[in-house]
């Protein structure tokens, strides 16, 4: 198992606009391609204006695979088209379990 964990940090004063659009038109549509989704989360003390979700994969063959059929959807690509002005950077991290993590 891996956890995706996608950092987007939003334009000043829009993270309630990129959120309530996400939720309106992007997050149904996410979840039937990705899967699992084990959390959004916003930033509240440190960096603001992030937004922050994890999915979980069986493994990178899975993560690629479904990302893939995501990517390749157009109703994704209108999605995109509309949340990217609010974007100004994009990170993403590929998180493990440990043998001892409850989470696995």
């Amino acid at each position: 198992m891996i956890l995706d964990e996608r950092t987007y940090a939003i334009k000043p004063s829009h993270v309630k606009d990129y959120l309530d659009l996400y939720e309106a038109e992007g997050m149904e549509l996410q979840v039937s391609h990705l899967g699992h989704l084990i959390g959004w989360f916003t930033t509240d003390i440190g960096t603001v204006n992030e937004v922050v979700h994890i999915w979980r994969y069986d493994d990178m063959a899975d993560r690629e695979k479904r990302r893939a059929a995501m990517e390749a959807d157009p109703r994704w690509q209108v999605f995109r088209a509309k949340a990217s002005p609010f974007v100004v950077e994009m990170r993403s991290r590929i998180l493990r379990p440990t043998s001892f993590s409850p989470l696995r």
